[in-house]
């Protein structure tokens, strides 16, 4: 029915326009012929008279109807452009700048000045090309990322599966002195071993939970004591690492709806980041309150400050601060991100600041606000 409509209107107004332009150019041509005629009566300007003379001999034989037709359809061909002028300017802007966006000028805008249809054909082709140009961008990047991706896998499963196939083959060809060094060479196998299976086993994970294919159980868990838990499970390698996490609970119960597996690993990956990365400042803490209906925990450590330029990556799939992208501490390069993706699946936030003085990573998690 809209398109009917559309067309209807169309032929009115194109009808309208010749309809005008034939009515003006007829006028106009009346209103000419008036004139030289009444000059020609009135006044006596010989060149004048005779140029009238002779248009008014030529009416008088078969090729005079043919000229005056001719001379009318000028004029209304004069007429109805002048009157369709902007209208097939906008036409011929619009079919150029297609021809520069059918090359691949994605820039490239129509600059159309209407209110009618054909200004709205511009802006929603405008629409359409940002549309597009975004996608591409988008596009670009995923692609970008999946080389990223294949090329820090590359890396990080090569590094400890040259060790592992390097010590075997020690011992494969009894290249050892003795019993000693052959269990030297067995446990640095065994543990690149398992480097290499914490690295595959976040990988698969992270990926499940970026998909969406991973479940997610949650009930309703006391966040306070489930914090205070993951905390005393720290307390051996704490001393080991000579330092002290110290907790700062404003509320002994705040009840959340999440699952407890995952929010588990999120936190466990905080603490041992903040181990990591802040054993010179000896000290955790591990901070929780409310604020309105969000519940925030903060663990903050005190070792040297995350670089402002590395801050806003970390936590990107196998981001490391330390550019020499070795193992040194431990990890898959993979713990924040998967972090950052079990905070976000419990419809919550996670955001770094770091500087000379503290490094803070604060989660914040929607809570029962009956529960404080």
């Amino acid at each position: 029915m809209k398109n009917k409509k559309r067309f209807f209107k169309y032929v009115v107004i194109n009808s309208f326009e010749v309809i005008i332009s034939i009515v003006l150019a007829v006028l106009i041509f009346n209103s000419l012929y008036i004139l030289f005629n009444n000059l020609y009566m009135t006044f006596n300007y010989p060149t004048f008279n005779r140029i009238v003379t002779l248009f008014m001999s030529i009416k008088n034989n078969y090729l005079g109807d043919l000229i005056y037709f001719i001379i009318a359809l000028l004029i209304f061909l004069l007429i109805y452009s002048l009157i369709t002028y902007k209208k097939y300017k906008n036409i011929d802007i619009l079919v150029d700048s297609l021809e520069d966006m059918s090359k691949g000028n994605l820039d490239k805008r129509i600059e159309i000045n209407s209110k009618g249809d054909i200004g709205e054909v511009a802006t929603n082709i405008n629409n359409i090309v940002s549309q597009l140009k975004n996608l591409t961008i988008e596009e670009r990047k995923a692609q970008q990322t999946k080389t990223d991706l294949i090329t820090n896998v590359s890396h990080d499963l090569r590094t400890p599966l040259t060790s592992i196939i390097g010590y075997l083959n020690l011992i494969e060809e009894d290249k050892y002195k003795d019993e000693v060094e052959l269990r030297y060479y067995t446990n640095i196998a065994y543990e690149k071993a398992q480097n290499l299976n914490i690295l595959i086993n976040d990988l698969f994970e992270l990926t499940k939970m970026q998909n969406r294919t991973m479940n997610f159980d949650k009930i309703e868990i006391n966040l306070v004591e489930l914090i205070s838990q993951i905390v005393s499970q720290f307390g051996i390698e704490l001393r080991q690492a000579n330092m002290e996490c110290r907790i700062d609970f404003k509320s002994d119960k705040i009840m959340i709806n999440a699952d407890p597996v995952k929010l588990v690993r999120a936190f466990e990956n905080l603490i041992t980041n903040a181990m990591r990365y802040g054993k010179d400042g000896k000290f955790i803490d591990v901070k929780v309150k409310t604020e309105e209906s969000m519940v925030i925990v903060q663990v903050i450590n005190y070792g040297d400050p995350i670089p402002l330029v590395d801050l806003p990556y970390i936590f990107d799939r196998f981001y490391r601060v330390e550019k020499s992208r070795n193992t040194y501490g431990g990890g898959s390069g993979l713990g924040l991100a998967i972090t950052k993706n079990i905070i976000e699946r419990h419809d919550g936030s996670i955001l770094a600041t770091s500087d000379n003085n503290a490094t803070m990573f604060q989660v914040k998690l929607p809570c029962n606000i009956e529960s404080f």
